[in-house]
């Protein structure tokens, strides 16, 4: 089998960066007075809090996604029925950026972590330029940091939202959604390309009850988030796992070393419930 490898253009990769960092950096010298829309449903009232760190997090999304395609365009092997799936993880981390950035006051942390946010989402263009292409000699490397990345994206967005404060709808809101689709992406990433989207609804759905059990229970964010990226990690690897026809004695392996080590993790952490 013929290795390849390709580089995405520096130009294209640096621009789309730039203009990510840059519309969360003029989030710091432009205020914009926070409001609530609220909507009334029957028997309960919706309100949802609109600032401009959340308006800016969504437009970056979409101009993350916009620059992926741009970025991919030049890759010799891309077709046109797999470049939708490549936009979602820089999308995500584009919005996920947001999340600390939001909750800071400007200063030397802030800066610290609005770079390390540039790194990230760089590294994450970069992967997915890679995983175009399964016969790319650094394939392997890019199946496994836009793995972690994945998980790690929808680890802070759990702990986001247990340490918001959220109501159940809106934890559940924004949690089957990017479950679903991380859940997705780690499978099309594991069997080279295969996008199980069956099977990933049943992982939300197993994910999404568990949450609901677990939301009602004295948990910190951390542990909460731990708890539900366990489950997440456990159910997709078996998955994969099963479809790749893997022998019974090695199936469990994987998942359970990395459940018992996420849970353990979870029971020793401290962290203020709130």
């Amino acid at each position: 089998m013929q290795e390849r490898t390709h580089i995405p253009n520096f130009d294209r990769l640096s621009i789309i960066t730039a203009m990510v960092l840059l519309a969360y950096a003029l989030t710091v010298f432009i205020h914009i007075p926070e409001s609530t829309v609220s909507v009334q449903l029957p028997g309960f009232l919706l309100e949802f809090k609109l600032n401009l760190v959340t308006i800016v997090s969504v437009l970056v999304a979409i101009l993350a996604a916009s620059g992926t395609e741009w970025l991919l365009s030049t890759h010799p092997r891309i077709s046109g029925n797999n470049r939708i799936y490549h936009w979602l993880l820089p999308s995500l981390t584009a919005m996920v950026i947001g999340v600390p950035l939001g909750t800071m006051q400007p200063g030397t942390t802030w800066w610290v972590l609005f770079g390390l946010g540039g790194l990230l989402f760089s590294a994450v263009l970069t992967s997915e330029y890679i995983s175009v292409d399964s016969k790319d000699e650094r394939y392997s490397l890019s199946v496994i940091g836009l793995t972690a990345v994945a998980l790690a994206l929808l680890l802070i967005l759990l702990i986001s939202l247990r340490g918001g404060g959220f109501r159940l709808f809106l934890v559940l809101a924004a949690t089957i959604p990017a479950t679903a689709l991380i859940s997705a992406r780690c499978l099309s990433l594991r069997l080279n390309g295969r996008w199980l989207l069956p099977e990933a609804g049943v992982v939300t759905l197993i994910v999404a009850q568990l949450a609901i059990g677990l939301y009602y229970l004295p948990l910190s964010p951390l542990r909460f988030g731990l708890l539900l990226i366990a489950v997440v990690y456990g159910l997709v690897s078996v998955t994969a796992a099963l479809e790749e026809s893997h022998p019974k004695r090695s199936l469990w392996t994987e998942p359970s070393i990395m459940i018992v080590a996420l849970v353990l993790i979870a029971i020793i952490v401290r962290q203020p419930l709130h």
